[in-house]
């Protein structure tokens, strides 16, 4: 599932994170967040995702102004053939409506926990 030729790219994202990226780590790092371990700049498949929970097959992404709908589709369907479901934030989601996008991310989470059961 991972591509090791990643990794090197994945560790220079998670150096270079935007605040958006290490504000939402802050609460989802650790385990802090129900109890569930996320990974940041996560390789799969030819893509590396900003955080995925493997438990529940679950990734989220965040979006800066350099992304299109185009793009993000098709990076959503390739993630998505590894048995990932996608959730998308705009970064000013993130900074503006924490607590929003946490509820979201929750939501999600407790389903594909419960499908993972």
């Amino acid at each position: 599932m991972t591509n090791k030729k990643l990794t090197p790219i994945a560790r220079r994202l998670r150096s270079t994170s935007t605040v958006a990226e290490n504000r939402l780590w802050y609460y989802l790092r650790g385990r802090r967040f129900e109890g569930t371990k996320f990974t940041r700049q996560f390789p799969i498949g030819p893509y590396v995702a900003d955080f995925a929970c493997r438990a529940a097959h679950l990734v989220v992404e965040l979006d800066g102004g350099q992304h299109s709908d185009a793009a993000d589709a098709d990076r959503t369907r390739a993630i998505e053939r590894f048995g990932y479901r996608v959730i998308r934030f705009w970064n000013n989601e993130v900074l503006e409506n924490t607590e929003g996008v946490l509820a979201i991310i929750r939501h999600e989470l407790m389903l594909g926990l419960d499908r993972a059961d």
